[in-house]
């Protein structure tokens, strides 16, 4: 069974400019998770998609660079087109696509997620952050009645999905254009690993925290 890890990467962003090669720590941005992926059992070959070789100078040098078409890195381009493309170039039973935006993503958590897809059990997986705290959704709570409030600690607790990484059957996206299945396995992430890098405000907030030498042990 062949598990390919997809890190699809733009060189600029409009968000936040030349986001993936900003430093963090002693490496830029974009090292940390192709770097974590290569340690993780399970995953035969790690990837990263993107449309500048540029890019190899920043990566670990074990990671294999493919390049993708210009027109994938239009601000319009959904990741779906993204996710197709590669799926047509790199065959495998299973993908593991993952985004540098979260650089504190610990190798454990990948390798759980994936052992449980990996085992037939779970047809997919992501990462999602466990919040128990009153929630609402569209001007309602969604998660406890106003008629009777809880305590947080009884409360059903609900997951929202960082982004950090998705790991799905090929078959469930060729066949269903999904990233996540039908029977999928969430794998919570601390609060530190559910960073996701998108603004100026959380590349600011990533640098200040007290970043460890490896941090996704």
């Amino acid at each position: 069974m062949k598990t390919v890890a997809l890190i699809p990467i733009k060189m600029n962003s409009s968000r936040l400019p030349h986001k993936n090669i900003l430093p963090l720590g002693e490496m830029p941005l974009c090292w940390y998770v192709p770097h974590m992926l290569s340690t993780v059992k399970g995953i035969d070959e790690v990837y990263v998609f993107c449309s500048d070789m540029e890019v190899k100078r920043y990566l670990p040098k074990n990671t294999k660079v493919l390049q993708r078409d210009k027109r994938l890195d239009g601000d319009h381009v959904q990741g779906a087109e993204i996710y197709k493309e590669f799926i047509n170039m790199v065959d495998a039973d299973i993908y593991v696509l993952a985004h540098t935006t979260s650089p504190f993503l610990r190798r454990k958590s990948v390798e759980n997620a994936l052992d449980k897809v990996q085992s037939g059990q779970f047809d997919s997986a992501f990462s999602a952050q466990r919040i128990q705290t009153f929630a609402w959704y569209n001007g309602k709570p969604i998660n406890y009645a106003l008629t009777n409030v809880p305590r947080t600690q009884d409360m059903e607790p609900i997951y929202v999905e960082t982004s950090g990484f998705y790991i799905f059957k090929k078959d469930i996206f060729t066949q269903y254009g999904r990233r996540i299945g039908f029977t999928p396995y969430i794998q919570a992430v601390s609060g530190k690993e559910a960073i996701d890098i998108d603004t100026r405000e959380d590349y600011e907030y990533a640098c200040i925290l007290n970043y460890k030498e490896n941090p996704n042990e």
